[in-house]
């Protein structure tokens, strides 16, 4: 229903319920002078209501849950050209409806008049061959037109709209009756209407038969005729679509010119179109009138109250189909990080998808903007804007690296040595980046902990990690040990390790959009360790532990690394290496 300033599409879904989408457009006295021009308006409300009718039909059906699996080449242009497939699909729709609208509107009547014409004696020697001509071709047009609606009309969907355009008319009717909007009262009026497209397009076929007799009185009249026959139903053709658009003028301008009156001779100039009319609307069911009734309030409450919001449809997405939406957007994504995106969205655990069946449109909305953002290679963490560590949910971004499973690990051997003895332990986490090492520490202990980082961005993601999960954590920006004072029961860090050599063969979702200077560890990646060695014990109690993430391939290095220093007291340290769930060494311990 479209109303002064707004429209409002409702739609009964699969499942019975009444779904409403509204917009608004400038009302027509707000508009520029020139398309408020008579004729001028006409055209324009042609083309508008041209788009505007196959977008709201194409989302109907959306909404109603008539969804396609979608091809390759709709993969292929959502990739390519960055569009949704459904904008390319309307426009397609217009223009074929357009060129399937000459084709048997102008073309078809032309070749057949011409054929017709030319071949009769009688017609082809007349004086008044161009009105025989123009006669015979606006018979043909309307006998085109007629049919055309009898064979759509076949068609299960179209009689379902036809139905639906009943339902529009009875709704207005009652309401123009003064009596009050019920399915009852509705269901009690005319499928009829006089300001129906069905009246506006038999005036449109009316003026086109004597405007293109006119046109070809003209091309008679000016010589544009040839003996070639063919050549004379080509000629005419484009020169009759020159006048579409003011043929369509001149009938807008008397639809709205009519339905100021109704007197006896109006009513017959629009008897035809009010007799169209039975083809063009079918009696509707209750439902359907509901659903009219529906949009109508809508409509009229929206162009009341200017501050009234628009909506959007809340779609249901049938759960394969957004799954399979998802990884058209991002084919790179692995199918679990497919599960985890929907997983996040809907806050359901991984177990419940193989109960899931519909998705509403919301939350499909919100997975395909995360599902975007991962389509240039962007881990799901990124997109989705956290990462779940230890049960706790962890804001991340490019500035700070994504929590590892085995930094989970790492978290476990830090919690055995904080057993609660009465006393506070003091904890440090070196190369802290998102703060998920101390936050965790903090919340599964009594231990007093201080966390820092040489990036002042990533302290800042730390902070933000630390206020959200509600502990307090002393935050300093350092270079290592550069601003540490004093000393601590436990030092933590998992710094980075990668060798230099190594950073271009990652993977592009790490390479490209996490910060190299927390994965970079120097040539042989024992850069840190090397600092770690020389410089932790002087930040240790007595008895105090050193935990260190490490390489996969680096524990006897890093083990030697520890082995090779003493404390103050030129005593060794003890040095263990711990391998992984996967098997893998993972953690150096350095006792003092």
């Amino acid at each position: 229903m479209r109303g002064e300033s707004s429209v409002a599409t409702a739609v009964r879904t699969s499942s019975g319920e009444i779904e409403i989408e509204t917009s608004r457009f400038k009302p027509a006295k707000e508009k520029s002078v020139f398309f408020r021009l008579p004729f001028i308006r006409g055209i324009v409300n042609l083309c508008t209501q041209l788009f505007s009718g196959t977008a709201i039909l194409l989302r109907s059906a959306e909404v109603y849950g008539d969804f396609a699996e979608p091809t390759k080449f709709e993969n292929f242009v959502a990739k390519k050209f960055k569009i949704n497939p459904m904008n390319l699909l309307m426009g397609f729709s217009v223009i074929l409806g357009l060129l399937l609208a000459i084709a048997l509107f102008i073309v078809l009547p032309n070749v057949i008049t011409s054929a017709i014409c030319d071949n009769v004696s009688a017609i082809s020697g007349h004086r008044l061959y161009s009105l025989w001509y123009s006669l015979i071709e606006g018979g043909l047009l309307l006998l085109v037109f007629i049919i055309y609606i009898l064979l759509v009309t076949a068609m299960k969907d179209i009689r379902r709209v036809f139905m639906y355009h009943g339902a529009e008319h009875r709704t207005i009717n009652c309401y123009e009756h003064g009596l009050e909007l019920t399915v009852e009262n509705a269901q009690k009026m005319s499928t009829a209407h006089s300001r129906c497209g069905t009246t506006f397009t038999f005036f449109v076929l009316a003026i086109s038969i004597f405007v293109f007799a006119l046109v070809n009185y003209l091309l008679n009249v000016l010589g544009w005729q040839t003996d070639n026959k063919l050549l004379n139903a080509l000629i005419k053709i484009p020169c009759k679509l020159v006048f579409v658009p003011i043929i369509a003028a001149i009938a807008y301008e008397l639809l709205k010119l009519l339905a100021k009156f109704d007197n006896w001779f109006v009513k017959i100039l629009r008897a035809p179109g009010m007799l169209l009319q039975k083809l063009t609307t079918k009696k509707p069911t209750d439902d359907m009138v509901e659903v009219a009734i529906a949009a109508f309030n809508k409509v009229r409450e929206m162009d009341a109250d200017i501050t009234i919001p628009t909506q959007k449809f809340n779609i249901k997405v049938p759960y394969s189909v957004a799954r399979n939406r998802l990884s058209g957007i991002c084919p790179k994504a692995e199918q679990s990080d497919i599960d985890w995106l929907i997983c996040e969205v809907l806050e359901i655990k991984r177990d419940a998808l193989s109960e899931l069946k519909l998705i509403d449109g919301k939350s499909f909305e919100a997975m395909e903007k995360i599902a975007k953002k991962m389509s240039g290679g962007m881990p799901l963490s990124y997109a989705l804007g956290f990462q779940d560590f230890y049960g706790y949910k962890i804001a991340v971004n490019e500035n700070v690296l994504i929590p590892r499973p085995e930094t989970e690990e790492l978290c476990d051997k830090a919690l055995e040595y904080l057993t609660d003895d009465g006393s506070e332990k003091k904890v440090l986490d070196l190369c802290t980046g998102s703060g998920a090492i101390a936050i965790v520490i903090k919340k599964k202990s009594a231990a007093s902990v201080t966390a820092s980082d040489i990036s002042e961005r990533a302290l800042d993601v730390a902070k933000a990690n630390a206020l959200n999960n509600g502990v307090e954590i002393n935050f300093v920006r350092s270079d290592m040990f550069e601003k540490i004072d004093g000393k601590f029961d436990m030092i933590i860090s998992n710094p980075p390790y990668i060798e230099s050599g190594e950073i271009a063969k990652l993977d592009d979702s790490v390479k490209k959009f996490e910060p190299i200077s927390a994965l970079d560890g120097g040539a042989d990646g024992l850069k840190f360790y090397r600092i770690l060695a020389a410089e932790a014990f002087s930040h240790l109690n007595e008895n105090g532990v050193l935990l260190m993430e490490i390489g996969f391939n680096q524990g006897e290095s890093v083990k030697n690394l520890f082995l090779s220093v003493t404390d103050e007291k030129g005593k060794q340290p003890f040095v263990e290496v711990v391998k992984d769930m996967s098997q893998n060494d993972r953690i150096v311990i350095v006792k003092r």
